[in-house]
């Protein structure tokens, strides 16, 4: 199954969620995808495999079409990194905007998930929309920690 039983009706949830992510703070593909329950005619252990795929599919046509109010760029892939081919004007766009935002990248042009990383909408919005608790991205145990001054 290469997308959901109905792509335009994921890709609106997908935009629904991620336009809850705020200024400064970033979320993944497979975050998004663990609050969206597995569409009827998808099986459920491959809808865990194929979900993040498909929200990637969903964030590719916002950002093409870079659809007003949807913040595209604040979704990238689980290790904080941007998913975009390297070098490309769009994986740019992406950086400069985060960047904006006050998003830091470090080593590795990565993004701390630990200290950006979203926790997700309130429980009584994804309960109205019929969505999930998300998967957490941060680390278990990592809290977010001021640099040392010594």
């Amino acid at each position: 199954m290469d997308s959901p039983p109905d792509p335009k009706a994921y890709a609106e949830i997908v935009w629904n969620i991620v336009r809850q992510i705020p200024p400064g703070s970033v979320t993944t593909y497979g975050q998004v995808a663990s609050m969206i329950p597995a569409p009827e005619g998808a099986a459920p252990e491959d809808y865990v495999r194929l979900a993040p795929v498909w929200v990637g599919k969903a964030m590719n046509a916002v950002s093409a079409a870079d659809t007003p109010g949807v913040p595209w760029q604040r979704v990238i892939n689980g290790q904080g990194g941007i998913s975009l081919p390297e070098g490309s004007r769009a994986a740019a766009e992406q950086r400069a905007r985060l960047e904006g935002e006050g998003v830091i990248f470090g080593k590795n042009n990565r993004v701390d998930l630990n200290l950006y990383g979203w926790d997700g909408p309130p429980a009584d919005w994804l309960a109205e929309h019929g969505l999930l608790p998300p998967r957490p991205i941060r680390k278990s145990g990592d809290k977010p920690q001021q640099p040392r001054l010594f």
